[in-house]
């Protein structure tokens, strides 16, 4: 097949960010582990660092996570110690997610986090944040 194939592998723009995906999430294992967070539970204390309490529709809004994703991750997390999940006060259909003073804690060490992984990438932090620009622009066409 010609260079310019259309169904090359290497011109899929599917490809390239399912591959990027895996791997680079693949580096925030070792550096999550000592936290005890996986990457999507690591995600979920993302949004709740930047705002607590936060209602499950309204965390997996900010993640594009469906309630039924998120319901797991959420125990998990209340298992840990690190989150409260009660019934909203202003609307007993929602359930507010909260953090404990330990996963408020926690924030102090997951701090070191983007910096570990810049690092594992090798990658000047100027490339990523436009990396990180371009997918935000791709997530926004394909809404």
């Amino acid at each position: 097949m010609a260079a310019t194939d259309p169904l090359a592998l290497d011109r899929q723009v599917c490809f390239a960010l399912a591959a990027a995906s895996r791997t680079v999430i693949s580096l925030y294992r070792p550096v999550l582990q000592p936290l005890g967070l996986t990457h999507p539970q690591y995600l979920v204390m993302l949004a709740l660092w930047e705002r607590s309490p936060r209602t499950v529709r309204d965390i997996g809004d900010a993640l594009s996570l469906e309630p039924a994703t998120l319901s797991p991750l959420l125990k998990r997390l209340e298992s840990a110690g690190y989150i409260t999940r009660h019934r909203s006060s202003t609307d007993e259909r929602a359930l507010d997610i909260e953090l404990t003073p330990t996963g408020r804690e926690l924030r102090a060490s997951a701090e070191k986090v983007p910096a570990q992984i810049v690092e594992r990438l090798g990658m000047d932090v100027s490339e990523l944040e436009s990396i990180r620009d371009s997918l935000t622009r791709l997530l926004a066409a394909a809404s």
